[in-house]
Formats: C-alpha cells, sequence, structure tokens
C-alpha cells in the first residue's frame, strides 16, 4: 500500500511539472518547486521536486553563488553553490558533515542550518508549516534555524552562512550518517 501511494505521489509531481503549465510556484531565484501530498490511512507522504535541470546548473560563475558553512568546531568551509539547488544538496556534493536523514523530504529534522546573519534570514520566504513542525524537533533550534533542504539558493543570498548546530536528532537509526547522492 505504501509503494502504491508513492507511485500516485510520483504521477501527481509528473502531472504537476507538466511542460506548459502555470501552476507551480515561482521563488525568487525562478526555479519552480511543487510539493505534492499523497494521502494514504491518515498518513501523509510528501515529494519535492525542482525543475533545475542539469543545464540550469551550469559551471558559469554567475549561474552560483557563494555559501559558507561553519561546522560545529567552528571551521569554515566556503562552497559555490548553483541557483535552484539546496544547501542539502550542496553540502553533500561539497563534503560539509550536514546528515539529511530524509533526503529532503520534511520528514526528520536532521539538516538543521543556522542562518547567522539575521538579513539573510529574512531574505528567505517564509517556513511552510511541514518545515516548521520538523524545526520543532530539531536541536539547538534558534530564531535564525531552518531546514537545509527547504532553503533554495537564489541571487540575493550570495555570501550566506550557515552553522551547523553541534548535534542532531535522529529518530529513525541513532549514529546513521547520511551518504551524499
Amino acid at each position: 500500500m505504501l509503494a502504491r501511494a508513492f507511485l500516485l505521489g510520483i504521477q501527481a509531481l509528473r502531472r504537476a511539472t507538466a511542460p506548459g503549465q502555470n501552476s507551480l510556484t515561482s521563488r525568487r531565484n525562478e526555479a519552480e518547486v511543487v510539493t505534492s501530498r499523497v494521502n494514504h490511512v491518515g498518513k501523509t507522504f510528501f515529494c519535492s521536486n525542482t525543475n533545475a535541470t542539469s543545464n540550469d546548473r551550469s559551471s558559469d560563475s554567475e549561474a552560483k553563488i557563494s555559501v559558507t558553512f561553519i561546522d560545529k568546531d567552528g571551521e569554515e568551509k566556503l562552497v559555490k553553490v548553483p541557483i535552484g539547488m539546496s544547501m542539502l544538496e550542496a553540502a553533500h556534493e561539497n563534503d560539509v558533515e550536514l546528515e539529511g536523514a530524509c533526503e529532503g523530504s520534511l520528514a526528520c529534522s536532521t539538516c538543521h542550518v543556522i542562518v547567522t546573519d539575521v538579513d539573510y534570514y529574512n531574505k528567505l520566504e517564509d517556513p511552510v508549516d511541514e518545515e516548521n513542525d520538523m524545526l520543532d524537533l530539531a536541536f539547538g533550534l534558534t530564531e535564525t534555524s531552518r531546514l537545509g533542504c527547504q532553503v533554495i539558493a537564489s541571487p540575493e543570498l550570495d555570501g550566506i552562512r550557515l552553522a551547523l548546530p553541534s548535534a542532531t536528532r535522529n529518530f529513525a537509526v541513532d549514529g546513521y550518517v547520511a551518504k551524499s547522492h
């Protein structure tokens, strides 16, 4: 039954991302994001997808922003992130230890990041209810906490600094470290 619910979610996602449809929400960074829900026996499953393609993530420096990740020991790592990519994906591609146990499906808080500058935090779109629910479970929650899977690179975020909390709460498998995709 779970497989059927997942398949229905994927089918809804494909319909929502069909060429020529104008029903998608446009982000400031012009990457379109769609989230679909599949209700099955009282459970809600989330599928999210961006319309960014490998062509959108070119090596052109104009299509990337600078992001600094600060680990729990205070060491900084500056990375170039393509417009339209989530900070979780960027962390995985650049060997930053940001877990992301649910792989960006808004089902955990292990990609919790702290935006170090409130001006950058205010440039982000408001979190959806599901993100706020997951943030309530995050270790070391602050006023400028967000989930890395929900922070999408856009030109106005160039120079953002994201601190990683000293620990995460992974209820699924304690000690699990996610591998990059």
